[in-house]
């Protein structure tokens, strides 16, 4: 096992910008820059015995800070905060105060706003030989994006010998603040990348939450039976899909909140890969990448609607503003946490 921090040479808002390689006995390899906390590569061993990177991403730092790229941005490999998902019209309330963030969609704040944890530089504070990780830390600063409270955020990538990529994340706050947080990588296990149609996918959800048109939950659980979005027996992703829609969509897991337990996993046949994602979280979003339109990616190659699948493993969208649904405003007093962990197996 091996964890090595290596300079980019970059700084953005004078901060350093550097890369994090985690390697396990196995070849395993993970990068991550502290830049956004992005996962850059995963590579793995496949069925072939070939190395094999699983994410999506850029051959080079510079490309994340593309103005190309940031046009279009689908927050590749990047952490998601101080919000996953959507704030129905950037509106909540905490007791007697109200708040309005600035909208980045047409009626919602995503992704934490105009610029969320995704384009921040992390500080490291610690890398940890004998685990094989590295923490990162980001302070969000009271009203950054129009949100109350000084936060402070730690999140740990450990690479295991058992080809599991766990993060664990921590934050406290001064002040009572919004707070969900999730990674948004993008896979595809294929041999050759392209349409993630014919990967194999299960996810232990037997309800999802209904979206309005603007994709913002309404807080109504819609039972998955009988609907396309069925995935609680293993099936291929474009079985039942709308091939112009893809999934984007939020999942009730079947589980006892807060434990950590199977949430979803995605077979690729040719490559002989299975990825198996485990959470405390109560939702798995599942995104095929509608949107996906990148320039110039890993080795030149142009990333397009539907090349990847993301599981976002998070708590339920817009629950600021639903009460019935679990409850994300982080107090002082309290300490928040999540676990997720990526787990990588050959098919038997």
């Amino acid at each position: 096992m091996s964890v090595q921090q290596i300079s980019t040479g970059k700084f953005i808002d004078d901060e350093e910008v550097f890369a994090i390689e985690l390697t396990n006995s196995k070849g395993t390899y993970v990068k991550i820059f502290n830049y956004g906390a992005i996962i850059n590569q995963f590579i793995v061993e496949n069925i072939h015995g070939e190395k094999q990177d699983i994410v999506l991403g850029f051959d080079t730092f510079e490309q994340y800070t593309d103005p190309a790229y940031l046009t279009e941005y689908p927050y590749l490999g990047a952490v998601i905060g101080r919000y996953a998902n959507r704030i129905k019209g950037g509106k909540f309330s905490i007791g007697e105060e109200h708040y309005q963030l600035d909208l980045n969609t047409d009626d919602s704040t995503l992704h934490g706003g105009l610029v969320g944890f995704d384009r921040k530089v992390w500080d490291i504070v610690d890398l940890d030989e004998n685990l094989n990780a590295v923490t990162l830390q980001y302070e969000s600063v009271d009203d950054e994006e129009h949100f109350p409270g000084n936060l402070i955020v730690d999140l740990t990538f450990e690479l295991t010998e058992n080809n599991e990529l766990i993060l664990s994340y921590e934050a406290e706050t001064d002040a009572a603040t919004p707070i969900n947080l999730t990674h948004h990588g993008y896979f595809n296990l294929a041999l050759n990348g392209g349409n993630v149609c014919k990967h194999q996918q299960q996810i232990f959800a037997s309800h999802y939450l209904e979206q309005d048109e603007g994709y913002s939950v309404t807080g109504k659980l819609i039972p998955v039976a009988d609907t396309p979005l069925d995935f609680t027996v293993m099936k291929e992703i474009g079985k039942d899909w709308d091939e112009s829609t893809g999934y984007d969509q939020s999942f009730v897991l079947d589980k006892t909140y807060g434990d950590l337990s199977l949430a979803s996993r995605t077979i690729e046949a040719n490559s002989g890969l299975t990825l198996s994602v485990y959470t405390t979280e109560p939702i798995a979003h599942l995104y095929t990448a509608k949107y996906l339109e990148v320039k110039n990616g890993k080795g030149g190659r142009d990333y397009v609607g539907f090349d990847a699948f993301c599981v976002e493993t998070q708590h339920h969208p817009n629950a600021v503003n639903i009460s019935e649904f679990p409850n994300t405003i982080l107090q002082p007093e309290d300490l928040y946490t999540q676990t997720t962990i990526y787990k990588v197996s050959l098919n038997q």
